[in-house]
């Protein structure tokens, strides 16, 4: 087992929190697809949600041997996070099929860049299982290739997934800016950085860590949605 050196409490509370907010989110994906692949307007569709959601709970398997790895209970870790994550699900619940897809579009892709960008800060065992876990170009490519379909198969779907995205954007960057600041995922890195001119994520010294990762998932997110054909 491969565990972090200097300053070790705070590193493993770090890795800890991390992980425990990775499960849960990971548990609540899988919960997630597989209630609205029952919304699905078709067999297949219904198939690739009930796929991405067995992914999800590998995933979610993965974290919580690593996390036991640590000597650290599952449950203990996820609890702290699971009032936040689940309010943040019942503000973006679907109306339909189609912002289901959207959600699930929107939420892996954002949710895989605010853990990479972590990935600075983590020994090469943690590090690799985030890399792992957050490894979902098959997955964002099924859901985008869906979209696509869905946009081309009926234009007037655009306008309304737009503004769904947008909103969905905006309750992720909120959740992402709570996680960060409650539980100092990017204070080192700012700290850190100061001596040596620029942060972890490349950002110059005196930059706000977390206010420079959102502007960084932002952009992100508005180039996946020119690709789908959608205002960012």
């Amino acid at each position: 087992m491969s565990t972090p050196t200097p300053d070790s409490a705070r590193d493993h509370r770090f890795l800890t929190d991390l992980l425990g907010v990775m499960a849960y989110s990971e548990l609540s994906a899988f919960e997630r697809l597989s209630s609205d692949a029952r919304y699905a307007p078709a067999l297949r569709d219904r198939a690739v949600l009930g796929r991405l959601a067995v992914r999800e709970f590998e995933h979610y398997e993965l974290v919580c041997a690593r996390l036991r790895d640590m000597g650290e209970d599952v449950e203990g870790a996820m609890v702290p996070f699971q009032r936040s994550v689940d309010h943040f699900h019942e503000r973006t619940r679907p109306a339909d099929w189609f912002e289901s897809l959207m959600k699930a579009y929107v939420i892996d892709t954002v949710s895989a860049d605010f853990y990479r960008s972590l990935i600075p800060r983590l020994d090469p065992a943690t590090a690799a299982l985030v890399e792992q876990v957050q490894a979902s170009e098959e997955a964002t490519g099924v859901l985008r290739e869906r979209l696509k379909q869905a946009l081309a198969d009926d234009p007037r779907l655009a306008s309304r997934l737009a503004l769904w995205a947008r909103r969905l954007l905006g309750e992720a960057l909120t959740q992402a800016q709570r996680v960060a600041a409650d539980h100092a995922f990017l204070a080192v890195q700012g700290s850190e950085a100061a001596g040596n001119g620029a942060t972890g994520n490349g950002v110059p010294a005196g930059t706000d860590p977390v206010r420079a990762l959102l502007t960084s998932l932002a952009t992100a997110h508005s180039r996946r949605m020119t690709l789908l054909g959608l205002a960012g």
